[in-house]
């Protein structure tokens, strides 16, 4: 029985995680687009600030948790570092996809906007796809190397950087690819580009993982404080 509440606890936080990350990058968005009056560079700026800082309070705050992963292709790979249970691998994921469309609905009710919508916004092509596998690697890479007392903040840094060193801006995350699907606003991605990403994303954590694992050869996995995004 404890270890069934303790399993819904965690699920819970990454639900909530999940959803309070994806309202912070798609409400952001939302707003920066709206006061940038059509400078798409201040809206992207703005978003990067937003999501940086929303990234960091909420590793802090879920990471004791859940390991706030809020995203399945980390919860994959700690599933296969062996610092999450297998089958605590599906209701993980499940609780990130729902956290992310709740948190695309919660960002269009504060800003008036429908609650229900598809994004039109084409994210597609090599390029695209390349920088998600990029992105994802590095974010791997960075949570597997990170020292516990720095995690927090060496994920959201990273992250704010990807935003402007990747053409795709640096979902990095399948769970935040589907949650902006549903707005059609500064974050969104139109349906028929999410594929790709997330294919892209997995393929780029495994390059991650990979790059963690070459670097200290048979070596156990460690225990990290704190897990993300």
């Amino acid at each position: 029985m404890t270890a069934v509440i303790g399993l819904k606890r965690k699920v819970f936080a990454e639900l909530l995680g999940t959803a309070l990350l994806l309202a912070t990058v798609i409400g952001s968005g939302i707003m920066a687009e709206r006061l940038a009056g059509g400078n798409v560079a201040i809206a992207l700026l703005a978003n990067t600030l937003a999501t940086v800082g929303g990234l960091y309070v909420l590793i802090e705050v879920f990471g004791p948790l859940s390991g706030a992963h809020f995203n399945p292709a980390v919860s994959a790979v700690m599933v296969l570092r062996g610092e999450l249970h297998a089958r605590e691998l599906l209701p993980y994921i499940g609780a990130q996809l729902v956290g992310a469309l709740l948190g695309a609905w919660l960002a269009h009710a504060m800003f008036d906007l429908p609650i229900i919508e598809l994004s039109s916004k084409v994210r597609t092509g090599t390029g695209q796809w390349l920088a998600e596998a990029v992105a994802t690697a590095g974010l791997l890479l960075v949570i597997l190397r990170a020292p516990a007392p720095r995690a927090s903040i060496m994920v959201a840094a990273y992250i704010g950087t990807a935003y402007w060193f990747t053409a795709s801006t640096s979902f990095a995350n399948p769970a935040a690819a589907f949650g902006r699907m549903f707005t059609n606003t500064f974050a969104g991605i139109a349906p028929s580009g999410v594929p790709g990403f997330v294919i892209a994303e997995l393929i780029g954590a495994a390059i991650g993982l990979a790059l963690h694992m070459a670097f200290e050869p048979g070596k156990q996995p460690v225990q990290h404080a704190t897990r993300q995004r």
